[in-house]
């Protein structure tokens, strides 16, 4: 099971060491954390799986703002998120981008969390499984079937709402996903610790991909408990 905390543009280095301060999780629970690129360097002082939150295709050139694989391999990061709903929505980072992204990040050692997932307007209209085929099958025939490849399936319309899928709507899309490509597949969209058990226990969902309540240690940790119990 694989609890990954994606703590967003929130904690700089100091706010990071000092969740670690107070972070204790089940041993047999393995626990990566997503901090902001500022506070890679801090997170990795704690001894803990560390992940950035994004990553480029390109190992260096005029490409202002981003970070190469490489950059994060030297600097001892074990992998990077990749096509969150934010960067999706919010950069317009689009199926081949984020394909890219996967596939080089992989090619330089890296382990990749690639995000999935519909909006409500989808689901609403009954898109649900021809969005889903379209991004993950972009990832699979960018990347292929790597050991170090999980993919995160994330509703955009339970990303920081409040909404979570229901276990069963959770279960149905992490099948789906895992018939076109099998690879581990983490379930993210409002987890916490009240609905963590439940979604945990579905067959398909072999973690979670947590944001908001990933930020205070002792909700992660409840997270990761119940994690070590599904």
């Amino acid at each position: 099971m694989l609890i990954a905390g994606n703590w967003k543009m929130f904690k700089g280095p100091a706010a990071a060491r000092a969740f670690f301060e107070g972070f204790e999780p089940p041993a047999d629970v393995d626990v990566v954390f997503c901090p902001p690129f500022t506070s890679l360097e801090a997170a990795l002082e704690s001894g803990r799986t560390v992940y950035a939150q994004n990553v480029h295709w390109e190992s260096q050139g005029p490409y202002t703002g981003e970070v190469s694989p490489e950059m994060l391999v030297e600097l001892g990061v074990a992998g990077a998120l990749v096509g969150h709903s934010e960067r999706r929505q919010l950069f317009g980072e689009t199926d081949e981008m984020v394909a890219r992204r996967a596939r080089t990040a992989l090619d330089a050692g890296l382990g990749v969390i690639a995000c999935v997932g519909e909006t409500l307007e989808q689901r609403e209209s009954g898109d649900t499984e021809l969005v889903l085929k379209i991004q993950v099958e972009a990832i699979a025939f960018a990347a292929g079937d790597r050991e170090n490849l999980v993919i995160a399936y994330e509703p955009v319309w339970a990303i920081g709402t409040g909404k979570t899928a229901t276990p069963e709507q959770a279960e149905e899309a992490h099948a789906f996903i895992k018939g076109l490509l099998d690879r581990p597949v983490l379930y993210g969209g409002s987890v916490k610790p009240e609905n963590a058990a439940e979604l945990l226990s579905q067959p398909s969902i072999d973690g979670a991909l947590v944001g908001g309540a990933s930020l205070e240690p002792d909700s992660f940790a409840a997270i990761c408990r119940a994690a070590s119990t599904s």
